[in-house]
């Protein structure tokens, strides 16, 4: 499939503002972090989020008619996924309202065991989150002609690249606080632990995809099942929006490279930040920050190579 950077940067970045807007949730239910930190946090994450969902808009033919989209939310993925982006607004600036007054800005209180509104906005933030990163997800994975996204691991990369993403970008942010030592350093165990699974993940996705076989041959595609079919002339003279949508292709020793540089950036590089600013915690306004940065830009690699290796059976005939 042709890697266009709009979806691309779509995928990434609003997956890493949806992890981002979990991360601040569990922050604010379970560690209770500076506020007035939390809340710049927050609102990075809905940045984030609104200029994924824009860039978005760039690969339609008539990005005009994009609302039309959210009608269909019975039958496509597509379309959920846009209705559960517009829905997850809402607790995300319920809780950007409540914020100032969940947490002490002087102190690392938890939630204020009185405020059923404060933990059931985070909740509801958590859960529209996690269900926006799973309908993104489903886009791809529900589509059958292409075999490398009709696959298991799918769904539970998106997961882990978000939360990743989230914890990473969190960490970075709490870092530069200096109130917030005591979750930064449970946070550099948490960005390792995220580093490894997605790591783990990523790696049985790439092996999979390598080991599967196309479930058709060209013989089917031309109507000749059974049959072994060589092609001796294209059936078009000039490209159309089939081959360049559909026919790209990224030679196997480059991908190969890629896929190493992917796994350096949003895993071992993080790896070694994080556990470096768990141990030496003095060293985390520096370690963490750039492990954001490096699992960003890992991220973008790893979803350049998702678009890029997916082959459409519709090449079959080409």
């Amino acid at each position: 499939m042709h890697p266009a950077f709009s979806v691309i940067a779509f995928t990434t970045l609003s997956g890493a503002g949806y992890g981002l807007l979990i991360a601040v949730a569990l922050a604010v239910l379970l560690e209770g972090a500076p506020a007035r930190t939390l809340l710049v946090l927050l609102f990075a994450a809905l940045a984030l989020v609104t200029i994924g969902l824009l860039s978005s808009l760039a690969h339609l033919g008539q990005p005009q008619r994009a609302w039309r989209a959210l009608s269909q939310w019975r039958t496509s993925w597509l379309s959920r996924e846009g209705v559960m982006a517009v829905l997850t607004y809402v607790p995300a600036l319920a809780l950007a309202a409540l914020l100032p007054n969940l947490l002490a800005s002087d102190a690392h209180a938890p939630v204020q065991r009185g405020s059923a509104a404060g933990v059931a906005v985070c909740l509801v933030l958590i859960a529209c989150s996690l269900l926006t990163i799973v309908c993104t997800a489903m886009i791809y994975a529900s589509l059958r002609p292409i075999p490398a996204w009709r696959q298991r691991w799918v769904v539970p990369a998106y997961l882990a690249f978000a939360l990743l993403t989230g914890a990473a970008l969190l960490g970075a942010g709490l870092s530069l606080s200096p109130r917030a030592a005591t979750a930064t350093s449970t946070l550099a165990a948490i960005i390792a632990s995220l580093a490894l699974v997605t790591a783990g993940i990523k790696s049985a996705y790439w092996r999979e995809i390598d080991a599967a076989a196309l479930p058709a041959t060209r013989g089917d595609a031309v109507g000749l099942p059974g049959r072994a079919i060589s092609v001796f002339e294209r059936p078009h003279t000039d490209d159309n929006y089939l081959t360049r949508e559909m026919g790209f292709v990224v030679a196997r020793k480059h991908a190969a490279k890629l896929r190493m540089i992917a796994l350096v950036l949003f895993a071992v590089l993080p790896l070694a930040a994080a556990l470096a600013a768990w141990l030496v915690p003095s060293l985390a306004p520096v370690t963490l920050p750039l492990a954001a940065l490096s699992v960003i830009a890992g991220a973008l690699v790893e979803r350049w190579l998702f678009f890029a290796q997916a082959r459409h059976l519709v090449t079959l005939y080409y």
